[in-house]
């Protein structure tokens, strides 16, 4: 039976994706949603890239469009960058893609362009890097960078009362558009969880891969997941976004 397999966050952790793609013992029956920030952080940005390319070939897979991955795209097309990107799990990724032969970076900008904005399933269920501000859902947003930067999805689900019925006038207009929400950007490390965590109907599944948690994938539908090692000990000689 093929499976809709929900990947958070992988910041350069392409030894983390390995191991969960391995645990979860991904098939290409499998429908592989991809959350999106699959660089900066851990040293190793673009093998997970060439990984993605090469599992898009076998598999069935989906992939978002993460802030990370659109900052890396500008600085690959023009090579300007910000210092908040820099000092933010930049460095290691532009110190690892200037060792990159001119076709091989071409190859990873195609890649980037190819990212979605959010994916809706036939199940109603929403796949989308961050969240979406616009309280009519993500069609009407006005701002499509939100849907790779905005916070404030997640930070209401954390705020809401759980007693308020889905039906009070108090209840997220946001929150009722979609049967479930699946999101990385901001980690559950934030709350002391290192798992999947559920508000309302969202569920988070970036699990701190970029610092000190592991790396998640989880079946949207049992929700049974599956994680990495911790990743930094993947990767002793790094700090990661740490």
């Amino acid at each position: 039976m093929s499976r809709t397999l929900v990947i958070g966050d992988i910041h350069g952790s392409y030894k983390a994706l390995i191991q969960i793609l391995e645990r979860a013992k991904a098939t290409p029956n499998d429908l592989l949603v991809f959350l999106g920030d699959y660089v900066d952080g851990w040293g190793q940005s673009p093998e997970v890239i060439d990984h993605l390319i090469n599992l898009k070939a076998t598999h069935n897979c989906i992939f978002m469009l993460g802030n990370h991955d659109e900052l890396l795209l500008n600085w690959l097309k023009t090579g300007e960058y910000s210092e908040q990107w820099f000092n933010h799990g930049g460095r290691i990724t532009m110190d690892m893609y200037t060792q990159l032969a001119a076709d091989k970076k071409q190859m990873h900008i195609l890649f980037f362009e190819s990212l979605q904005p959010y994916h809706l399933d036939e199940h109603n269920r929403l796949f989308v890097h961050a969240g979406f501000t616009n309280l009519n859902g993500v069609t009407h947003e006005y701002f499509p960078k939100l849907l790779y930067w905005d916070r404030t999805l997640w930070e209401t689900a954390l705020a809401l009362d759980p007693a308020i019925d889905v039906q009070s006038p108090l209840y997220p207009k946001r929150f009722t558009h979609y049967k479930e929400i699946f999101i990385g950007h901001t980690p559950v490390t934030r709350i002391d969880r290192t798992v999947p965590v559920q508000k309302a109907n969202i569920w988070n599944v970036d699990t701190g891969a970029a610092f000190k948690g592991p790396l998640t994938i989880m079946d949207a539908d049992t929700k049974e997941y599956w994680q990495s090692d911790a990743v930094y000990e993947l990767y002793p000689e790094e700090r990661g976004r740490n």
